[in-house]
């Protein structure tokens, strides 16, 4: 596939279209994405933001659970300590918040882009955005204490609506009060 053909499958966010590409398994990448977000390459973090940004566009996490690179030609598995992708910002407006991941990427949460909890690597239950292709963010801190400046608590969760869907940011455990 020449490159200017690749270009124009893009979709407005500049995302190919993954869900369309069935290469073979080619191998494993030495590529870790740690929890805090750093892409790591043969043991070396990947200084180069344009990099990491186009990496993140091929990246998808499959049926097995495991993240692979993906292109029409090739797909290889890659190593992520929790989510790959991670909220950095947010706006809000009358009816809601859009987010911002921290490789350009702009999602409005409401019903398609729904905040949910899912344990960490420690096991603590923290809220998870569902991007694309099986990719999820996980919230930055300052983030996510910024969004608790805007919740409520609804019985025993945390959180607040966005274009009109309840977004969680917490849940207190059973017995707590």
């Amino acid at each position: 596939m020449r490159l200017d053909t690749l270009f124009h499958q893009l979709d407005a966010r500049g995302v190919p279209p993954l869900d369309q590409w069935d290469p073979a398994f080619c191998g494993e990448m030495d590529l870790l994405i740690t929890a805090g977000g750093e892409w790591i390459h043969e043991g070396a973090p990947i200084r180069r933001p344009e990099l990491v940004r186009l990496l993140s566009s091929v990246l998808r996490r499959e049926s097995d659970g495991d993240y692979y690179l993906v292109t029409p030609a090739e797909k290889l598995r890659i190593r992520v300590e929790d989510r790959p992708l991670l909220a950095i910002d947010a706006d809000a407006d009358a009816d809601g918040w859009s987010i911002a991941l921290q490789w350009g990427e702009r999602l409005r949460l409401g019903m398609v882009h729904r905040l949910q909890l899912a344990p960490d690597p420690q096991g603590e239950w923290r809220p998870a955005l569902p991007v694309r292709h099986g990719l999820e963010a996980r919230l930055h801190r300052n983030l996510y204490y910024r969004l608790i400046e805007s919740a409520e608590w609804r019985g025993a969760e945390l959180g607040f609506d966005s274009d009109g869907v309840w977004q969680p940011l917490g849940r207190l455990a059973e017995g707590e009060a």
